[in-house]
């Protein structure tokens, strides 16, 4: 798998090339967590994020389809108690609904062959009231400079999809989430986070 023969070396690569957004990001999706939740993570990857939304929250469980990015997680979570890692498939997520007061899924949508039915997953385990949280990395509108995504599509990244700030609007309003809430991390490649809260 692709991704689990970057893990080694996937933090070097994004804080070599976009630091700012790379730490950033966790930042503010932690913004998002209070003491109380109970967190999801689809997508956790090497834990980047997880490791601000662990400081915050009651429990994490922190997931991805990657071995390799499990393990990186893992490691970068050891100082925290209240957490665990597993493999999960964000498309058929084997837990009950409404169990998690936030879902984060991050930097994943592009890359999915059914992104909708990852969204139908997302909300149906988030509790009424909660939170769906969705950073992903965005092209600068009108940007031509498109090197970091040619270069891991060489390496063997397959991207489904890419998104300005305004295609990723559409995105979400198509499927009838138009109250979600966007910020945006800026730098070399940019971050939109969608937040959407369950009625």
């Amino acid at each position: 798998m692709f991704w689990d023969k970057v893990s080694p070396v996937y933090d070097v690569f994004e804080n070599v090339y976009n630091h700012k957004v790379y730490t950033n990001t966790g930042k503010r999706v932690a913004e998002e967590i209070t003491a109380d939740d109970l967190v999801l993570e689809c997508a956790c990857g090497t834990g980047e994020i997880s490791r601000y939304i662990a400081r915050k929250c009651r429990y994490l469980i922190a997931t991805d389809m990657s071995a390799g990015m499990l393990k990186r997680t893992k490691k970068k979570l050891a100082g925290f108690g209240n957490f665990k890692v597993g493999k999960a498939d964000i498309t058929h997520l084997r837990c009950s609904d409404e169990r998690f007061d936030k879902v984060i899924a991050g930097n994943v949508i592009h890359l999915l062959d059914d992104p909708y039915a990852a969204m139908k997953e997302l909300m149906r385990v988030c509790k009424p009231g909660g939170k769906v949280v969705i950073p992903t990395y965005i092209n600068r509108c009108g940007d031509k400079d498109r090197k970091a995504v040619k270069f891991l599509e060489a390496a063997g990244a397959k991207f489904k999809r890419q998104f300005d700030i305004f295609s990723y609007k559409e995105f979400f309003d198509e499927m009838g989430y138009t109250d979600a809430d966007y910020t945006v991390v800026d730098g070399r490649m940019p971050c939109a986070i969608a937040v959407i809260t369950k009625k």
